[in-house]
């Protein structure tokens, strides 16, 4: 998964990329973007890899983008170059100032921030979607391609981004390949004092969030970045001193894989454990070709083991002993946590 983070100037979204990243990436960069990739953190897979001893174990993992926005001007929001580089990303973090910054003279607003970063977005997938349609207009298409696009150009002239229509008013199928902003899952990030940590969320701001169909939580990035730069020994002692329970990366992960349904499996097969992260609802062909295409376009069945049914007794053999080994066809859902191994016939 890919998550650019955006912000505007003075927001801290550097800091909270090294709070996710453990990195040190210095603060007012206005250059190329960055990108880190981090693991993301499951017991299950350290348990199956002690169990298996597999050669080589792989979580799942989310690449960081610190996407640039334009500095120096007046134009307080992101530039057209950083635009293109939002629309490369699979979900978007904004991050939302709820800090005093000496640097800057007014007072933190996040409520209005996210104002304005929705409405900067909305306007760019307006144009695009408006362009698109005149084209269409000019070649005489008509389908369900132009229906969509028509309803997307009603979405957004009422100031709505795309990600609140449901399956059944836009097919999103139908939009491969044209990475419009507003589809995006969005999740706000409110970079607070360490202080003001325990105080409720703003309401305007939460209102927001409800209506633009986006997700919130609160961190003060400062105070992470620390700790990511911590020993992982270190990292837990510091986090109970402070009273935390878990590191940022541990919340921001769970926060995003719950925005957009996403759940993991595991396949043991072989020299490797891995964890795959699917959407929930997903069908065992379609996880199949996660692993491989071949394995989706050939795919006979699975064979399915739930990650707790495999700890309760201890090992495979024993599972198949107690027929708790289930045999599944194409269509059966894949669930969190599923041990999978597929069969297939190209």
């Amino acid at each position: 998964m890919k998550v650019g983070l955006v912000g505007f100037p003075g927001s801290g979204k550097t800091t909270v990329f090294n709070a996710m990243t453990g990195q040190d990436a210095p603060v007012g960069y206005g250059g190329e973007v960055r990108r880190a990739v981090v693991a993301v953190p499951d017991p299950r897979v350290e348990w199956l890899s002690a169990l298996y001893r597999p050669k080589k174990t792989t979580f799942a993992s989310i690449v960081f983008c610190d996407i640039p926005g334009e500095h120096g001007s007046e134009h307080r929001g992101l530039s057209t170059a950083a635009l293109q580089q939002v629309r490369d990303q699979e979900a978007l973090c904004l991050v939302l100032r709820g800090f005093d910054n000496p640097a800057l003279e007014h007072a933190p607003d996040p409520a209005a921030e996210l104002e304005a970063f929705h409405a900067e977005c909305v306007l760019a997938d307006l144009v695009f979607v408006e362009r698109w349609l005149e084209r269409a207009r000019k070649e005489a298409k008509r389908g369900l391609e132009v229906a969509a696009f028509e309803c997307m150009r009603e979405t957004l002239e009422s100031e709505q981004p795309l990600r609140v229509l449901p399956e059944s008013e836009l097919d999103r199928s139908l939009l491969r390949g044209y990475s419009l902003v507003t589809d995006a899952p969005l999740l706000a990030v409110l970079n607070r004092e360490e202080d003001d940590l325990g105080e409720a969320r703003p309401d305007e701001l939460g209102e927001a969030l409800a209506r633009m169909g986006a997700g919130g939580m609160s961190l003060s990035a400062s105070l992470e970045a620390e700790i990511a730069m911590l020993e992982p020994a270190d990292q837990q002692e510091f986090l109970s001193d402070m009273g935390l329970a878990e590191p940022a990366l541990d919340r921001f992960i769970r926060a995003a894989y719950q925005l957009q349904d996403l759940i993991s499996f595991f396949t043991v097969a072989g020299p490797e454990v891995r964890a795959w992260t699917i959407r929930a609802g997903t069908d065992a062909r379609r996880a199949a070709g996660k692993i491989h295409s071949d394995m989706e376009r050939g795919f006979i069945r699975a064979e399915v083991i739930p990650c707790d049914v495999l700890e309760e007794y201890g090992s495979e053999q024993a599972v198949k002993s107690a027929g708790r080994l289930r045999v599944e066809g194409r269509d059966y859902v894949v669930q969190d946590g599923d041990v999978l191994r597929v069969l297939f016939n190209v």
